[in-house]
């Protein structure tokens, strides 16, 4: 296991029906702390949160990017590794022990959680989101001769390492910039399968055509810009 426990971050948007049971899953003898980043939610996440022992980090402006980088400016002191993951109990909190095994066995500075590589239950992943995994991954492996297989918000990664890649995305570019980055800074990164199910509540972008279509051309756009800003060397 890492030299220290690890602090989790969770960007959250009106996840009050999981937000609950992710929290009382997590592991805490791996993890110092979590990291709650309200983002603008109109229900009880921030209150259920709080009530599961978590810190609440308010962060207004709308975007799972913005709420990531709002929860990595509130990282304490010292904090060696940061382990991200959704609020809508989709994945299985329990596994952060696998991920946080995987960075240690493997000496590597960042770990995926694979949804596709696991056992997805029937319609936790949708038709666009297979499509959109697939489409991603191979423009990246037509670009770096790497092969992904997910783009899932399950993962961990050393703090050395996650300030070498300058995070800058606010939307949802914000999981597939950090796995062009990590290639383009060399970093040793590992994919380990991931169990996953529905999400609790309703999915804010697979959950809309409209969400589907924006998050689609964001992560095409992101992974484009960044190839063409600062290829591999």
């Amino acid at each position: 296991m890492p030299t220290s426990p690890a602090v989790v971050i969770i960007p959250a948007y009106n996840e009050e029906p999981g937000i609950s049971r992710v929290i009382a899953d997590i592991p805490r003898d791996l993890i110092s702390e979590i990291i709650v980043v309200d983002n603008g939610s109109t229900d009880r996440t921030a209150a259920k949160a709080r009530e599961g022992g978590a810190r609440v980090i308010s962060q207004p402006d709308r975007g799972y990017g913005a709420a990531c980088l709002a929860g990595i400016a509130g990282l304490p002191p010292g904090t060696e590794v940061v382990l991200f993951l959704d609020g809508d109990y989709s994945d299985d909190p329990a596994q952060a022990k696998d991920l946080l095994r995987a960075l240690e066995e493997h000496r590597s500075d960042l770990v995926l959680g694979s949804r596709t590589r696991g056992c997805p239950q029937p319609g936790s992943l949708t038709p666009q989101q297979r499509f959109g995994n697939w489409l991603s991954t191979a423009i990246i492996r037509l670009i770096y001769g790497h092969a992904y297989s997910d783009l899932g918000p399950f993962r961990a990664i050393r703090r050395e390492a996650l300030s070498k890649l300058d995070m800058q995305d606010r939307t949802y570019g914000w999981t597939v910039e950090m796995q062009v980055k990590a290639l383009q800074q060399g970093l040793k990164v590992v994919e380990i399968p991931v169990s996953y199910r529905p999400r609790l509540g309703r999915s804010k972008v697979s959950g809309t055509l409209s969400g589907t279509v924006k998050a689609g051309f964001k992560i095409l756009w992101t992974i484009a810009r960044l190839s063409l800003r600062s290829p591999l060397t």
